[in-house]
C-alpha cells in the first residue's frame, strides 16, 4: 500500500487524516499489518494501551462494560478510523474493548515506531491536537444531542449514523443488529426500540429483509432525526 491509497481510506475525523504522503509513507513503514476474524478481540478493556490501530478494512465494535456491569455500546469503527488511541496517548489502561464484527485488516503502530515518528516529523504533534479536538467536539455534539431529544429523533439520529457510504442508494444499515444491540448503542430498551421500528415499518419509513434494516424514506427519518423532544 502506498502513501495515496492510505490517504484515500482514513475518515474525515482519522487522527491521521490532514497527514502529508512523508508521514503517511513512514506510518506504512514503521507499522505492522494484522488480520482478525470475526469475533475476535483486537482490544480489551483494561488492557495496557501499548499500541493503536488503523483500520483499512472490516468492521470494528467498540463497547465498554460500566461499573454497574452494563455494556455500553460506544461505535462501530470502519475503514479509516484510528483505535486504542486514549490508553496509546496516556499510558494508561484501555477504556474500552473493540471487537471486529468481519474480517478486519488493520495497521497497527507501536510506541516505539510512533515515538521514532513523532521525532522525524515535527509538525504531527500539532496536527493530532487539532484531530483530537475536532473529534472532541464531534463527541460533545453527540452527547448533546442525545440528551436534547427524545427517543424518536435519538434512534432516527443513531440509525442514520449507521448507513452505508453515500454511494450505496439501498438505506442498508452497515451491519445486522439485534433490537437488544441496537438499544445498548443508542441508549433505550428493547421495548421502546421495538415499538419504534414497529411503527416506522408500518409507515414504510423502515423495512427489514434478511435480517438486515434499511431506510426507505431517508428524507422523513432525518426530518424525525431533527425534531424537537
Amino acid at each position: 500500500m502506498h502513501a495515496s491509497q492510505l490517504q484515500e481510506r482514513l475518515s474525515q475525523h482519522s487522527l491521521f487524516a490532514d497527514c502529508s504522503d512523508d508521514v503517511l509513507a513512514d506510518i506504512l513503514m514503521r507499522g505492522n499489518c494484522c488480520n482478525f476474524t470475526r469475533d475476535d478481540i483486537i482490544i480489551r478493556q483494561g488492557d495496557p494501551g501499548d499500541a493503536l490501530y488503523i483500520i483499512l478494512s472490516g468492521l470494528v465494535r467498540i463497547s465498554m462494560v460500566a461499573s454497574n456491569g452494563h455494556e455500553i455500546i460506544l461505535d462501530y469503527a470502519e475503514n479509516g478510523q484510528v483505535i486504542g488511541e486514549i490508553a496509546f496517548f496516556d499510558h494508561g489502561e484501555r477504556t474500552a474493548s473493540a471487537e471486529a464484527m468481519s474480517d478486519v485488516t488493520a495497521l497497527s503502530l507501536s510506541q516505539s515506531a510512533f515515538n521514532t515518528i513523532m521525532e522525524t516529523h515535527r509538525d504531527l504533534g500539532l496536527q493530532l491536537i487539532k484531530a483530537m479536538a475536532r473529534r472532541l467536539r464531534l463527541t460533545n455534539t453527540i452527547v448533546e444531542s442525545d440528551r436534547a431529544f427524545t427517543s424518536g429523533p435519538r434512534l432516527a439520529r443513531y440509525l442514520l449514523r449507521l448507513m452505508l457510504a453515500d454511494g450505496d442508494d439501498t438505506g442498508r444499515l452497515k451491519l445486522k443488529l439485534s433490537q437488544s444491540e441496537l438499544g445498548n448503542f443508542v441508549g433505550l430498551s428493547r421495548e421502546q426500540i421495538n415499538r419504534q421500528l414497529s411503527s416506522w415499518s408500518d409507515n414504510s419509513i423502515i423495512r427489514m429483509d434478511a435480517g438486515y434494516l434499511h431506510i426507505v424514506d431517508k428524507q422523513l427519518l432525518f426530518e424525525i432525526s431533527e425534531a424537537a423532544g
